[in-house]
């Protein structure tokens, strides 16, 4: 498993390990995200490139106003990574359209 117990603490070395003791809410957005991710390059991590998107686009909202070309300007995300952080937002997409057409009913 991902995470190793120093003094009681649970310490994580990819969010993953926190989701599954803590659960997905307990997350951070750069934490959810840097798991879609998965992988970063040497000497950024996977959250580390998490952290640069949001903090230049504001939040996930503000990711999904931009072209997938957009994303390519993140060291570290290349068409694999990016074709998966926006198969992810159609999937949120596809949630929330079925949500407010349920509640339309």
């Amino acid at each position: 498993m991902d995470n190793k117990k120093e003094d009681g603490i649970s310490m994580w070395r990819h969010p993953g390990g926190k989701l599954v003791e803590k659960g997905a809410h307990s997350l951070t957005d750069a934490e959810l995200l840097a798991i879609i991710i998965s992988t970063g390059t040497k000497g950024k991590s996977a959250e580390d490139i998490a952290n640069e998107i949001l903090n230049k686009f504001g939040s996930f909202q503000g990711m999904t106003n931009h072209p997938l070309s957009k994303f390519l300007q993140f060291k570290g995300l290349g068409e694999v990574k990016i074709v998966r952080i926006a198969a992810a937002f159609e999937i949120a997409k596809r949630i929330v359209e079925r949500v407010i057409k349920d509640y339309e009913r």
